[in-house]
């Protein structure tokens, strides 16, 4: 089988800078998925009378994307992958949780 770009960095000079990069990205990973946070804050705690504003369908998609490059993660075992896409998962699942319960079914 092929050697993948990742594998022949990792081997190379410049292996000490891929571990790096990982942890980097698994920060980055932990990180970038707050960025749902505010609109989560609107839907529960402040703004609740636009929940029919949300896209249901969008946010349901983005759950389940996001469920499948968690699990994808998993497998080839990936922290980064699987650790940000985890928790993006959740939080677009507290998104159609909560549309659901503010707004009802709504496409």
């Amino acid at each position: 089988m092929a050697e993948t770009l990742a594998e022949k960095l990792e081997n190379s000079e410049l292996g000490h800078w891929m571990h790096r990069f990982e942890g980097f990205m698994v920060f980055i990973g932990i990180v970038g998925p707050f960025a749902t946070l505010p609109q989560l804050i609107k839907l529960y705690f402040t703004h609740s009378q636009h929940a029919t504003g949300q896209s249901l369908l969008s946010w349901s998609l983005f759950a389940v994307l996001s469920f499948l490059w968690f699990a994808y993660g998993l497998v080839v075992g990936k922290l980064p992958i699987y650790v940000g896409n985890g928790i993006s998962m959740v939080l677009n699942v507290l998104m159609v949780v909560g549309i659901l319960i503010h707004a009802g079914l709504t496409f």
